[in-house]
């Protein structure tokens, strides 16, 4: 299977259909039902869904008790099996259908010339405007039968299940738009015994409201459900004698909405994602009270049937990917989201300091500060929780302390950053016992000599360290760590003398590409004054790096470890999913090939919108996979505490991530080999 299909991803292309109803006359909603299954077909569609009594109508009351009618339901319903044989889609279809002298309101799974089975509605309403028992009888009790359909008995009942058997992970249920409205819907139980993509044909006539309504219940039941669900509601068409209808359609997956169309539409129209099976898997895998829930309800759940099937996936066709991939999985793209989010992280790191000083004896906290985004965004943190803890900012003892290559620049945002929040400010030159240090060990640099390894590097940062400690005994103070989630994933810090090591570290959870962020949202939402606000602008523009080995330009972080935006992509999609290095190369190639393709984070700056190509991608996702894998482990594995920030994970070895420190990479390193981007040119 080609690298550019989805389906070699784990993925599997749905579809919820609305259209125009033709009040009782199947042959023409049959035609309807075909057209969309054609075009979902050409568009590499697995599953299409429709709305509730879709071949004869919903809202035509006693009509559904017409023999001529049904007739005519049946007769619809074999053409749509007939013509379908060619055709890639399980099409989920609404009809009428007799069975032991009642009329249920049925879901119809048809594939490719086939009944796959029929689902009746558990719970026909009749309150409000719904009369639905006067002729359709509840199916919640129909389990384990079958019903007379084309000359042959398929299976009948609410216990169904429809699986894949050569698309790992795509297991569907079916049920009927109130059975969604009622406390335990079937779908609850049909999630539990295995379903991972639950389908809702719905009628559902629009009131004010109603629409919102909807959606809370179909993102509840994706989110509860750790599943995908798929809404199709009637739209124009269908009787007005009393009602309204606006053909809502939606799609949800683990409570995300991923497609949804315009309500009230003039003709035929249909929403189209890409469900990640892998992502739903890997949600139970990691949700262990969701087997327990099962267990729980093992009664109910252990009984139901599963209709096997051969879906046949387009297994070279590239068919592009129809969901949005976040260039940025820790920062959300849409405004009010974002700030949100930076509201929370914020005070999730200020909240856990001002807990911490407050259950130790309320110590001075001492940090060191560089001028650079990590320290400042933790010395405003420090200076909040002073803020809120009724405490003077002069408590804060902030150093700033020069090496080998500090730059005037960052040293003078550092001093005027101490200056406008009012901390106790000094700045301490490490240089004098830096020189001594590689004297004493016999460095070269000490006799003249150029050279600048990480000898050289790290006698740097573990001073700086090492004062900072000493500092905090001598006044009474604990060190506060500034090293960001980004760095611990790749190492990329000095162990236990160094910056890996403090007392307490308040960016330990936060993503390197969520720390600009961070700073920005400080600055708009005013948390300090104006010249507070404008140095953190200043800061903002500064470039990432170390500062450690001199030289005329700028030593830069990611031009030698890689750029932080595929880092952190890599580091979401491994630690929050577990996601295969091949498929999260798949997703970073769509975020990030095409700069026009796709919302940035608001105030990202226009003149750092790169892209990358799959041979980039692939590159630093090897550097990412041995740093991660191979080498950095040892130093997480003794990281001090610090707050978890992102839903996305933390790397503390007492919450998300607990790994040997002497393992290897060659699992990941094996499947990335599967990515290769000659493939891309070709």
């Amino acid at each position: 299977m080609s690298f550019w299909s989805i389906y070699q991803h784990g993925f599997a292309r749905v579809a919820a259909c609305t259209g125009h109803t033709v009040i009782a006359d199947p042959p023409a909603n049959a035609e309807a039902v075909l057209r969309h299954a054609r075009r979902c077909a050409e568009e590499g569609v697995a599953v299409a869904v429709f709305p509730e009594l879709g071949l004869s109508g919903y809202a035509i009351d006693d009509l559904l008790l017409q023999d001529a009618l049904l007739d005519d339901v049946e007769t619809a319903l074999a053409t749509i099996v007939a013509e379908s044989a060619d055709l890639l889609p399980v099409l989920v279809v609404g009809a009428p259908l007799r069975h032991r002298d009642r009329i249920f309101n049925c879901a119809v799974l048809v594939h490719r010339g086939r009944i796959l089975g029929v689902v009746p509605k558990s719970y026909p309403p009749n309150y409000r405007e719904f009369y639905e028992r006067r002729q359709i009888a509840g199916g919640d009790d129909e389990r384990g039968g079958t019903i007379r359909l084309g000359g042959a008995d398929v299976p009948f009942g609410v216990d169904l299940l429809f699986a894949a058997a050569d698309v790992p992970g795509l297991v569907l249920h079916a049920e009927v738009c109130e059975d969604m409205w009622v406390p335990v819907p079937p779908s609850a139980e049909a999630a539990l015994a295995g379903a991972t993509v639950l389908l809702n044909l719905s009628g559902s006539p629009i009131t004010v409201g109603r629409a919102e309504d909807r959606k809370l219940l179909c993102r509840s039941a994706s989110s509860r459900c750790l599943a995908a669900y798929v809404y199709a509601a009637a739209g124009l068409g269908e009787s007005t004698t009393d009602l309204s209808w606006d053909g809502q359609t939606l799609i949800y997956e683990n409570g995300a909405l991923l497609a949804e169309t315009d309500r009230f539409p003039l003709g035929e129209q249909y929403a189209v994602a890409d469900v990640d099976l892998d992502l739903l898997r890997q949600e139970r895998q990691r949700m262990g009270t969701f087997g327990d829930n099962r267990r729980t309800h093992a009664a109910r759940t252990a009984d139901f049937r599963t209709v096997s099937f051969e879906l046949a996936p387009p297994a070279t066709a590239d068919l592009g990917l129809r969901r949005r991939v976040e260039r940025f999985p820790f920062v959300p793209a849409d405004a009010e989201r974002l700030a949100l989010d930076c509201y929370e992280a914020y005070n999730i790191q200020v909240a856990g300091l001002q807990q911490r000083l407050a259950s130790i004896g309320g110590p001075k906290v001492v940090i060191g500060v560089s001028g650079g985004l990590d320290s400042t965004h933790a010395l405003i943190v420090a200076a909040r929780a002073m803020d809120r803890a009724g405490r003077p900012r002069s408590d804060i003892l902030a150093f700033t302390l020069p090496g080998f290559a500090t730059s005037d620049h960052t040293k003078d945002n550092a001093h005027r950053l101490m200056r406008a929040l009012g901390v106790t400010a000094a700045e301490l030159d490490i240089t004098p016992t830096a020189r001594l240090m590689l004297k004493e060990i016999g460095h070269p640099f000490a006799s003249g000599e150029p050279v600048y390894d990480v000898t050289f590097e790290n006698v740097q940062a573990g001073l700086r360290t090492d004062y900072l400690f000493r500092l905090a005994n001598q006044r009474g103070g604990i060190v506060l760590g500034t090293g960001d989630l980004s760095e611990l994933a790749l190492g990329w810090s000095t162990y236990g003398v160094g910056d890996q090591m403090s007392h307490y570290n308040v960016n330990s959870g936060v993503p390197k590409t969520l720390i600009q962020h961070l700073i920005r949202w400080v600055v708009g939402s005013e948390q300090f004054d104006e010249e507070t606000g404008k140095i953190l602008t200043a800061i903002l523009d500064t470039e990432i790096s170390p500062e450690l080995v001199p030289g005329e330009e700028m030593q830069s972080t990611e031009s030698k470890i890689g750029p932080y935006a595929l880092h952190d992509f890599t580091l979401f999609h491994l630690l929050r999913y577990g996601f295969r290095p091949s498929k999260i190369a798949f997703l970073a190639w769509h975020a990030w090939h095409d700069r026009d393709n796709g919302a940035w984070p608001p105030g990202f700056p226009e003149e750092e919108r790169g892209t990358y190509d799959l041979a980039a991608i692939r590159h630093w996702l090897e550097v990412f996979i041995r740093r991660f894998f191979a080498f950095s482990q040892f130093k997480r594995s003794a990281m001090p505490n610090g707050p978890k920030v992102s839903a996305g994970g933390s790397l503390s070895p007492r919450g998300d991530w607990r790994a040997p420190s002497d393992g290897t990479a060659q699992a990941w390193l094996r499947d990335l080999e599967r990515v290769d981007p000659k493939e891309a040119e070709a």
